[in-house]
This record gives C-alpha cells, structure tokens and sequence, in this order.
C-alpha cells in the first residue's frame, strides 16, 4: 500500500500568482507529472487542504483542471485558505465531501484506514476539533481498532518552533483531548497534516505525527522568538507513505529534477572511484 501526500496547493485564479510571486498552478501541474511517473504508482493521494488561496469556485475549478490529469485516485481534506460549498460544488461527484457539515470521512482500503477530519475554524487561520468532530472521530477509530489507520488534517496538533505557524496550528486544547482519545488505540500508524509548508515530525500519543511539504513554497525556517512570517523557494516535495515489511515508513519526494539516477558500481560490478 503507497499512500501518496500533497498539501498547500494555494491555487490561484488563473493568472494571479501567490504573494505576487509563486505561480502555484504551474508548482502543481509539475507534481502531478511527477506523481504520475513514479513506480509503484501510488495507490491513493490525500490532499491535506489550503486546495485554494481564498475558496473561491474559480480557484476550485483551475484546481480540478490540474488534478484532473492524475493518474490514481485522489482524496480532498480543508485546509483554513477553503471554503466546505464551493469545494463540494466543484467536485460534486466526490460523494466523500457529504452535502453539508464538517468534511469529514473514512475511506478502507485492504491494508490501512485512512480517516480524514476537518480542523477548519473560519475566520480564524487556526484549527478546531471540537466535540462534535471529536466525537465523530471516537466512532471511527473503534470501528476500525485492530486495523492500521492514518489520521489526515490539516492543522498539525503540536508546536514545531516556527512561532508565526505554532500561534495559528490546532487550538492547544483540542491538541490534548485528540492525543488522550489517540492513546487508547495502538493501530494509529501516522497522524499526517499539512498548514506549516515544512517537513517536519514528531511523537504524538503512541505513533508519529507528521508535516508535509509543499509542491510549491515553503514556509521560512527560523526558531528564533518572533521570528518574521515568510516564505522560501525551498524545493517542492511531498510525502509517500508506504507500507513495507508490515512496518509504516515515509518518504520525502522532491518534485524538481536534480540529476541521475548515476550507478553506485561499474559494469563488473566495482564501487565507481
């Protein structure tokens, strides 16, 4: 099983860029040309939300011109720059997304559950899970105990030191009722989120909680209190979460060609020196 994963997209409408700087449509056209050549194709790709910069129906429908052209299916989560209509009016046929209400779904594959939640808070930039979500989530997780389950969302649950992203991630209290529910189930193989525009990773409750990178900009590394809000042209890259030898392992894909693949022996089979 190859769960593939994209998050921060930020499509525009087109023509506008991002900032006034990051053509984010042209980002994601070469991540998708890059997911469709890997091998083993993945068996699925999440997209942990900001699908859009501003969740208006003309970003949504550039946004599904692109996806469009995958090569695998592809699951839709919310991200704070969204909108829950304007999404399900532009994918109607993503009968996952419901008619109303928090987005919030469980797909089964054969080998992994995968459970998306809707950490979404308009206006504010940060994330909620409160107990109608939570709540909602319990169900989900003893329906599937025993069987090994990823957890999706957009706002990461813990602090990661950029301080301008730790101030707008999930609200702290909702961070700690999600971890105690999580330390009843032994099954949660990641717990993967999006929003800091960095890769980034750490323990929560009994498994690993996850940050992917962007397909486009990052998100600038400084630790230092009250460190500027700003963005790099970092390289764009995403997450593969693969299941290899019964064990859970991620890998960090970069879109972006930067050379080889060139042998590690000759033809004799020497080590090149």
């Amino acid at each position: 099983m190859l769960l593939a994963q994209i998050t921060d997209l930020h499509i525009k409408k087109p023509g506008l860029l991002a900032y006034k700087k990051v053509d984010t449509t042209k980002y994601l056209h070469a991540c998708v040309d890059k997911l469709n050549r890997l091998s083993p194709r993945p068996d699925a790709l999440i997209i942990t939300g900001d699908l859009t910069d501003f969740g208006v129906i003309e970003e949504y429908q550039a946004l599904r011109r692109e996806l469009e052209r995958l090569q695998m299916p592809f699951y839709l989560a919310l991200g704070n720059h969204d909108h829950r209509d304007t999404l399900r009016q532009a994918f109607p046929d993503h009968t996952y997304l419901g008619v109303d209400g928090f987005v919030q779904y469980t797909l089964d594959f054969e080998k992994l559950s995968l459970i998306v939640l809707d950490s979404q808070d308009l206006p504010n930039s940060g994330g909620r899970l409160c107990e109608q979500r939570l709540q909602w989530l319990a169900e989900q997780l003893q329906a599937q105990r025993g069987k090994p389950t990823i957890i999706a969302m957009h706002h990461p649950p813990f602090l990661c030191g950029v301080e301008h992203m730790d101030k707008q991630s999930l609200n702290r209290d909702d961070a700690h009722q999600l971890e105690e529910l999580l330390r009843n189930y032994e099954n949660i193989e990641r717990l993967i989120c999006g929003h800091v525009h960095r890769g980034v990773m750490t323990r929560f409750a009994h498994s690993i909680a996850s940050i992917c990178p962007s397909p486009a900009h990052q998100v600038a590394y400084d630790l230092n209190p009250n460190g500027p809000s700003a963005f790099v042209m970092e390289p764009p890259a995403f997450h593969v979460h693969a299941n290899i030898d019964k064990n859970w392992v991620t890998h960090t894909v970069y879109v972006e060609d930067y050379g080889g693949h060139y042998p590690f022996y000759d033809a004799q089979g020497k080590l090149i020196d």
